[in-house]
């Protein structure tokens, strides 16, 4: 698809998107406010809720927790300020309360498919930010399209060099803020790393044999799912209750994140790129 055609991420959305992309309703992301489980969020210009990239994250976590049978007491527990280390509040904490507030725990609220793909990296490589993006790839593109995502993670833990570009160039993307105009060169510069790196990231899924697996668990999906859920899998989720549907394309579009100008320009030139080069050497689009 022509970079031209994705659409590009809102910097925040309203309740009702917001709780479609989650799955969930307002009454309940209402209720969540009523509670403090979740915070409350900014209010536009007309007083109406506006959620963000983190509120949108806590909001999922709380749905996979929600999920897994964990009261809301407990949920609420989970993200509520870690209490001193020995004081009574933390000894007494529940072990599922415990366990949740550690990437392992949280980890464990993703798909099989790639909760194992997760545990061959290194200790201590996984970041939270990874487990929150790997969280929203699987909102959008399902079980299988997160494990080919956390298969990024896997090329990256066996070439310890991309980690430390793969941080350098995510800087240089988050300081293309509000004061960074869209002609500074900068972005077109900062699109152009993006661009070079998802093509050595892409090498290093070849050489390490990442790509193969990916085949692989591509085959094993087939053979264990129908011809029809596969290909829902492959082309969107259904994102909504009640068994309404949107587009992937909608399901992208639903989900925030705090871009400047610059910073969708740098994203748009990097599409472009990627967009232009020849199928055989053409970059995977970044996650985030």
């Amino acid at each position: 698809m022509h970079s031209s055609l994705i659409p590009l991420p809102p910097r925040q959305v309203g309740i009702a998107d917001a709780a479609q992309f989650a799955g969930t309703t307002p009454e309940a992301i209402r209720r969540y406010h009523g509670i403090g489980l979740l915070p409350e969020p900014e209010q536009g210009n007309e007083g109406h809720r506006q959620y963000g990239y983190d509120d949108m994250i806590r909001l999922l976590w709380i749905r996979k927790m929600v999920d897994a049978g964990m009261g809301m007491d407990d949920i609420r527990e989970v993200f509520a300020d870690p209490a001193p280390v020995g004081a009574d509040s933390d000894r007494d904490a529940a072990v599922g309360v415990k366990r949740m507030r550690t990437l392992e725990g949280r980890m464990g609220l993703l798909s099989d498919v790639v909760t194992d793909r997760l545990k061959e990296l290194p200790e201590g490589w996984l970041r939270q930010t990874d487990l929150d993006n790997l969280l929203v790839m699987e909102r959008i593109f399902g079980p299988l399209g997160a494990a080919v995502n956390a298969g990024r993670y896997a090329a990256m833990a066996a070439h310890p060099g991309l980690r430390e570009e793969s941080d350098r160039v995510e800087a240089a993307e988050e300081a293309l803020d509000n004061t960074v105009a869209v002609e500074d060169p900068r972005v077109a510069r900062a699109a152009a790393e993006r661009h070079a790196f998802e093509g050595k990231l892409d090498a290093a899924i070849i050489t390490c044999g990442q790509a193969q697996r990916d085949d692989e668990l591509f085959e094993s999906w087939d053979a264990l799912h129908s011809a029809g859920a596969a290909s829902e899998n492959a082309t969107g989720q259904d994102v909504g209750r009640g068994g309404k549907r949107v587009s992937l394309i909608d399901a992208v579009g639903m989900m925030p994140y705090d871009y400047s100008p610059a910073r969708l320009r740098c994203l748009k030139l990097t599409g472009e790129l990627a967009a232009n080069e020849p199928p055989a050497s053409a970059a995977p689009a970044p996650a985030r």
